[in-house]
């Protein structure tokens, strides 16, 4: 159902990976495009961590990683890491759905990974508060 791009020998584009999303495919270039002009991040196609996550689009912030969000058939997932404090600090601004994905995070020393699947504008809306938490807008 949301299938990834999973052939490592041919790297997309951007805008294949854009394309691949499908009817979401608005709301992943908006994330790109926000990530690069609001929190100034940097960008580059990536196959990070083998064939379940497939192709995605790395952000980075003088080299650190901020998030990576990885092209899906009529969606798409962001990968990210926040501490436990900036979880809390936005755990009452985002919908239920978020608050199970948080409760439910990958633990990382203070702090935790989640993979948050877009599918629309609410989730979106979700995803940019945790990532602008992670940057202080």
């Amino acid at each position: 159902m949301y299938e990834r791009m999973l052939d490592k020998q041919t790297v997309p584009t951007v805008e294949e990976m854009t394309a691949f999303c499908g009817e979401t495919a608005p709301l992943f270039a908006q994330l790109n495009e926000w990530l690069s002009q609001t929190c100034g991040t940097e960008t580059s196609v990536v196959f990070p961590y083998g064939n379940q996550y497939g192709w995605g689009i790395a952000h980075r912030k003088k080299k650190k990683l901020c998030c990576n969000i990885f092209a899906e058939n009529n969606a798409f997932t962001v990968m990210l890491r926040l501490s436990d404090a900036q979880f809390a600090s936005v755990y009452g601004q985002v919908r239920d759905g978020t608050r199970e994905l948080i409760d439910g995070r990958y633990p990382c020393g203070d702090g935790g990974w989640i993979h948050y699947r877009v599918t629309g504008r609410e989730e979106l809306d979700d995803v940019q508060t945790l990532l602008a938490v992670k940057y202080a807008i």
